[in-house]
């Protein structure tokens, strides 16, 4: 598995997400950017599909919970916070708040969690209401 290429094309969705929602709808552009967003998605999926649900499985299964697990852009937020670069000058991401896909576990009783894909490393975030609590899964 290409981890790199994987962070890229995730990168690439959350900058254009990001510039999305910063967006007015009267926006010209608006639309087009919309669609590219489509289209990277699509490819997205067909791309990383079985990698990410297979760690999404066992993510599923550590927390007990039945929840269906969807496309894995369903886990990419409309909304990401950039964070300074590091050393070799890489952004890497955090989420608060509604984003992310909701489960359901028993551990949490009545909490909000939610799971998020975030790049730079490409990993899954657990969000316990609206807070990012930890990394259920990296790449690397």
């Amino acid at each position: 598995m290409n981890w790199d290429k994987l962070d890229k094309e995730l990168t690439e969705i959350v900058e254009k997400r990001n510039q999305l929602a910063s967006m007015d709808y009267s926006d010209e552009s608006y639309d087009d950017l919309e669609e590219e967003i489509h289209d990277l998605e699509d490819d997205f999926n067909e791309e990383y599909e079985d990698v990410i649900e297979e760690q999404l499985e066992k993510i599923y299964s550590v927390l007990k919970s039945d929840t269906d697990i969807l496309l894995p852009t369903a886990y990419i937020a409309n909304k990401y916070k950039p964070l300074l670069p590091d050393a070799k000058g890489i952004v890497s991401y955090e989420v608060g708040g509604q984003e992310g896909v909701p489960i359901e576990s028993d551990q949490f009783d009545r909490q909000d969690v939610r799971l998020v894909l975030i790049p730079n490393p490409a990993r899954i975030v657990m969000l316990i209401n609206g807070r990012q609590l930890k990394d259920v899964w990296r790449s690397r």
